[in-house]
């Protein structure tokens, strides 16, 4: 049961830090940790094989719609692959019901089931050799998705799935 937790009406703080969300940049993680960033403007064009949006990471329903809704009427760049893989059943069973599903299969993606699967190398999206995926997951280190040759960067759902139409690293406020 999900229970609100909050700050009490009167409570005080040592400071308060004001971000205007327009300013931030889209950024990646790059191989081979999480911390290895770079602002989408500072990414070379880095093509990529694979693009796999969910997991228990980025998987939720607010986040299959934020990919279906730029995935909308367009398709999925040929050569690349596009896995879904919904947060949990109950999300898969919502993303189906709200015609999410729909969306992803009309762009060319593929739905996975939901758990760890591609994301720890051991279900469907096993990277090859030099093979580059843009995954939404939490983790990038070498091996991650099951081969130690592949490279594995980490970005939204957004960013993924705008990535997957041009089949590259893209900046997804092009269509934001």
């Amino acid at each position: 049961k999900y229970q609100e937790i909050k700050a009490d009406d009167d409570a005080v703080y040592e400071r308060v830090i004001t971000i205007d969300l327009g300013e931030l940049k889209p950024t990646v993680s790059c191989p081979h940790t999480v911390d290895n960033t770079k602002t989408i403007e500072e990414m070379p064009k880095i093509d990529v094989n694979q693009v796999y949006i969910g997991t228990c990471t980025n998987g939720r329903i607010e986040d299959l719609r934020i990919a279906a809704s730029i995935l909308k009427d367009r398709k999925v760049k040929e050569g690349v692959r596009l896995l879904i893989s919904p947060a949990s059943r109950q999300v898969f069973l919502q993303a189906l019901d709200e015609g999410l599903i729909t969306t992803f299969v009309n762009s060319g993606a593929a739905i996975v089931t939901s758990g760890c699967g591609a994301c720890v190398g051991v279900h469907a999206g096993i990277l090859g050799d030099e093979e580059v995926c843009l995954a939404t997951q939490n983790r990038n280190f070498k091996g991650r998705m099951g081969n130690t040759e592949g490279s594995i960067y980490l970005a939204s759902p957004a960013t993924a799935a705008y990535s997957a139409i041009k089949g590259y690293i893209a900046d997804v406020r092009e269509v934001l």
